[in-house]
């Protein structure tokens, strides 16, 4: 059995936490499921921003403020059971409720076919309408109303994503003073995709309400800070250690770079356990031709991806077609597993988006495929982690190539799971994890179908020397920087902003040019083609001509972590 600790080191010391902490996010961390007309169940939620947040809750008391799933007409019977189990959580859990209406506008609206699209560079792919934006501001609103409600003292809030960003500004407008801090999970676009947002400037003054914003890369906060350069260029912004800092004079925010990660202890021990061994074995075997004495008799390459536009299944697909076409010699030597995970059924895109990926892997079956042979195994639903463990140890190449990701938490996976420390990641170089992993994967534009193909036989045909060394030092590295680091790394930022809050800058001398500044968050949202910054208009820091991300403290380095990569290499979740 592999030696888990020789690789996994123990987490990095906690930081001291605040008193409290409010965490917001879209979903709670419990799962309720109904068992009759009148009852429900309610299991722990999985994930990531649960393992890293749950034990910080556990320590120090608090609360976390978010939606059950659940009809707002529900929500009082929904309370008042999660009420009763918060002695077991050992934090509370505040549930917030939307009506179906809400559930169309905001969450399948606003959330995710205006922000989603966007942010990961779809523009195309947006429904910009007003009442989306009404309803995302109304639970906004509704959100910052429960928030209130939990407050105590000096607590600090730690709102989560894309769904939330106008959480800040309705506190503010409801009086609140204590410390918000947000992060955001995906990418963060760049200029000239962002000014495509009707109501950019108030999402842009909601997001400064927070005394910290943190995004995955280097990269993300540069697009952000270009972004308030030139659409708001009354803010200043100036280096503050690793951190910028951005402020009017009435208020200071403070923006840094947090990669998130796994925890990478429980991923190495699970899989290293007899149980995953036996099940990653019993995949290589089924496998045709493979022989347990020759690890290279039949190789196994598995991507594993939510059905979604930005993962670029098919790009993927395309590029692996080619690959055989070219290299003839992998006919019946390969073989592809692609585990595809249901995500946002009700939308026609993500129907649309199915119909094609069933579509390719007929093709590829129909023309490739031998009397014993398949070129690919696909399969479209949901897995035990034991299962997905097990396909990470039986995997000896790991696709992971999105056209844009916000991290792309199964890189990291993949590699804390190869415990025999064997196994080539191919990585795309616009996943936000690229920038930490890029000196141990194989990096690649998903984009050019021609070079995925020839990285996934580069990868295929690597020497066991090469893949041993790359691995090992992706383990390192996705050890070393693991949830436990980010949850820290992002709490000392916060806990150093406490002590700098009523620190406020002057306000310059000169009025704000802003020709439309004291109207309300929408009015100054809906203008949309004169802000400063955009064409006709003079922006400090850099007009429409500038690269993006130029100047400013782009030219400044960040580190984190240990493993001596810089955090911004490469172009960054969920």
């Amino acid at each position: 059995m592999a030696n888990v600790d020789d690789e996994v080191p123990d987490p990095s010391p906690e930081a001291a936490p605040p008193s409290r902490m409010v965490v917001v996010s879209n979903r709670l961390p419990v799962v309720l499921t109904p068992v009759d007309e009148e009852g429900w169940t309610v299991e722990p939620g999985a994930g990531g921003l649960v393992t890293a947040l749950e034990p910080v809750l556990q320590r120090i008391a608090g609360t976390w403020v978010g939606w059950p799933g659940v009809d707002v007409r529900q929500v009082e019977e929904v309370q008042e059971l999660l009420d009763r189990g918060s002695g077991d959580r050992g934090f509370e859990v505040r549930a917030i409720g939307l009506s179906p209406e809400e559930e169309e506008r905001f969450y399948l609206g606003f959330a995710n076919q205006v922000i989603w699209p966007l942010f990961h560079g779809f523009p195309e792919r947006c429904r910009f309408q007003e009442e989306f934006w009404d309803c995302y501001l109304d639970v906004n609103g509704r959100f910052a109303d429960g928030i209130v409600d939990e407050l105590e003292g000096e607590d600090l809030i730690w709102v989560h994503d894309y769904h939330l960003m106008g959480v800040a500004k309705a506190l503010r407008e409801r009086g609140v003073r204590q410390p918000i801090c947000f992060f955001l999970h995906t990418p963060m676009p760049t200029l000239d995709v962002f000014r495509k947002l009707p109501w950019r400037l108030a999402l842009l003054e909601s997001l400064l309400e927070h005394d910290l914003v943190g995004f995955h890369t280097e990269r993300d906060r540069e697009n952000f800070l270009h972004a308030v350069r030139c659409l708001l260029p009354d803010e200043a912004v100036e280096r503050e250690g690793s951190l910028v800092r951005v402020g009017d004079g009435s208020r200071t925010a403070r923006v840094g770079v947090f990669p998130i990660s796994i925890d990478a202890r429980e991923f190495a021990e699970t899989a290293a356990t007899e149980g995953v061994r036996l099940h990653a074995l019993r995949l290589r075997q089924a496998l045709p031709g493979f022989v347990d004495e020759d690890p290279d008799s039949h190789l196994m390459l598995l991507g594993v991806d939510r059905l979604d536009y930005t993962k670029g299944l098919p790009q993927k697909l395309r590029a692996y077609q080619t690959m055989l076409r070219r290299h003839p010699e992998m006919l019946g030597r390969v073989t592809l597993v692609q585990l595809v995970v249901p995500s946002r059924e009700d939308i026609p895109l993500y129907e649309a988006l199915k119909d094609e990926v069933d579509q390719l892997v007929g093709e590829i079956s129909g023309e490739f495929s031998q009397e014993n042979w398949s070129p690919i195994r696909y399969e479209y639903g949901q897995w035990a982690r034991e299962k997905l463990l097990a396909h990470y140890r039986a995997a000896r190449v790991a696709l992971v190539t999105p056209l844009q990701d916000g991290m792309n938490l199964v890189s990291k996976e993949f590699c804390a799971s190869s415990v025999d420390g064997d196994g080539v990641l191919v990585l795309s170089e616009h996943a936000g994890s690229a920038s930490q992993l890029h000196s141990g994967a194989i990096l690649v534009n998903p984009y050019h179908e021609e070079e995925l193909a020839e990285a996934m036989h580069r990868a295929c045909t690597m020497g066991a020397a090469e893949r041993k060394r790359r691995m090992s030092k992706l383990r390192q590295i996705v050890a070393s920087q693991d949830i436990h680091w980010w949850t820290d790394s992002f709490l000392k930022a916060a806990r150093g902003d406490r002590s700098r809050r009523e620190r406020r800058w002057p306000r310059p001398q000169a009025s704000r040019s802003d020709p439309v500044v004291g109207l309300s968050p929408l009015a100054r949202g809906l203008r949309s083609h004169s802000a400063p910054g955009e064409p006709g208009a003079a922006a400090p820091g850099g007009g429409d001509d500038e690269p993006e991300g130029s100047g400013g403290p782009s030219t400044l380095p960040f580190r984190l972590g240990t493993s001596g990569t810089r955090a911004g290499d490469g172009h960054g979740y969920e």
